[in-house]
């Protein structure tokens, strides 16, 4: 049995396995040691053979609880974003480059904070991710925030320097997709009032970028 320790998730991933497969062989991941403290792997969700891909950071608390990307908060500021993109939601698929909750309880507290996951824990969770893309192939995808950017381009990569530019996602498989990278949407939620909506304005602004690619 492999090791979490070891922080590797390549030997839970099964060969040859379509997206009802993989999904399955997540549930019993234990690539790194934060399957210990959440309530279940969340696998990605969506079309499996849509266009546009979005990768969000790992679960949220709801997520974790209901066991489906996007399904909080941020999960509602994503769906009204996209729709004011002009993106079909029946062409997309979403997931997460993290797919377990990691998070801190305040001391003798019980609410669940979110953390966000190291390199290390993004690195270990990058065979699942992998195999999400090679599978459902979309011709682009939306990086939502720095961890979902590091995971597809890199530990260098900034969202501030590179969001709402199309650039080109390395890919092993010979037709490589289009990556746009923007805010993650908790971000639109964290911000005062102004600056939700200019932060809310920022996300349906690279979101429509990402349409256009589609067209």
């Amino acid at each position: 049995m492999p090791d979490p320790d070891d922080y590797d998730a390549g030997p839970f991933v099964p060969e040859a396995a379509d997206l009802a497969a993989l999904r399955e062989a997540a549930a019993g991941c234990a690539g790194c040691p934060l399957f210990r403290e959440a309530t279940q792997t969340v696998f990605g969700s969506g079309t499996p053979t849509a266009r546009l891909m979005l990768v969000g950071e790992q679960p949220g608390d709801q997520e974790d609880r209901q066991g489906e990307p996007f399904v909080g908060p941020a999960g509602g500021v994503l769906t009204r974003a996209i729709a004011e993109a002009g993106i079909d939601p029946a062409q997309t698929y979403v997931t997460n480059a993290v797919k377990h909750f990691k998070f801190e309880r305040p001391a003798g507290g019980k609410r669940r904070i979110h953390k966000a996951p190291n390199l290390r824990e993004i690195s270990a969770c990058k065979p699942w991710l992998t195999s999400e893309l090679h599978l459902v192939a979309p011709e682009v995808v939306v990086a939502l925030g720095a961890t979902a950017g590091k995971s597809l381009l890199g530990s260098s990569f900034r969202v501030s320097q590179q969001r709402g530019v199309p650039l080109t996602l390395p890919s092993p498989d010979e037709d490589e997709a289009t990556l746009v990278a923007t805010i993650h949407p908790s971000a639109v939620l964290r911000a005062g009032d102004q600056a939700r909506k200019d932060a809310y304005a920022g996300l349906v602004s690279d979101l429509k970028v990402a349409a256009r690619l589609l067209r």
